[in-house]
């Protein structure tokens, strides 16, 4: 069986899970997301045809909620803080060194669909400025050495 049907088996059954429960439309999205690391074109079509829920609300609640990607999205997740004082530690410099070791920019995914690289305003730790976030793990006070240490894992994997 090809990993597209098993996909779209799965998200089936996680469809079939919320029926008779449409009000529940951001944890639906939430649990597809949760299986294919993005809500595809297709699985809000389904959704909106098996839920009969008009299509235009099923986008309009994935556009709306930041959780919510309609790209594909790395197995990884590496956020940069660019507030001001991660921003005065070298933060600006971190995010650059990234994307030039990434191929990337901001809010893209390398092409092995392995790193997603994103830049946040703040993420409420300035104390521990320059800030990375590497899967949800912060990752303070860091420098062009320790990301080069910390970001060797993630591109094995």
């Amino acid at each position: 069986m090809k990993a597209d049907t098993v996909k779209t088996e799965v998200i089936n059954s996680i469809i079939e899970g919320y029926k008779g429960k449409e009000e529940q439309l951001i944890g639906l999205l939430q649990d597809v997301q949760a299986e294919c690391n993005y809500l595809p074109r297709e699985a809000l079509v389904a959704i909106s045809e098996r839920l009969g829920i008009p299509l235009s609300q099923v986008y309009g609640v994935a556009t709306f909620f930041r959780a919510f990607s309609l790209k594909p999205q790395g197995r990884h997740k590496v956020t940069v803080c660019l507030g001001t004082a991660c921003h005065v530690r070298g933060g600006l410099r971190l995010m650059e060194k990234l994307e030039r070791d990434l191929k990337i920019k901001s809010g893209e995914t390398t092409e092995d669909l392995n790193i997603t690289l994103n830049g946040v305003n703040c993420l409420g730790a300035c104390a521990l400025g320059p800030l990375v976030v590497l899967d949800g793990k912060y990752q303070g006070q860091m420098n062009s050495d320790k990301l080069d240490k910390v970001m060797k894992p993630l591109r094995k994997s």
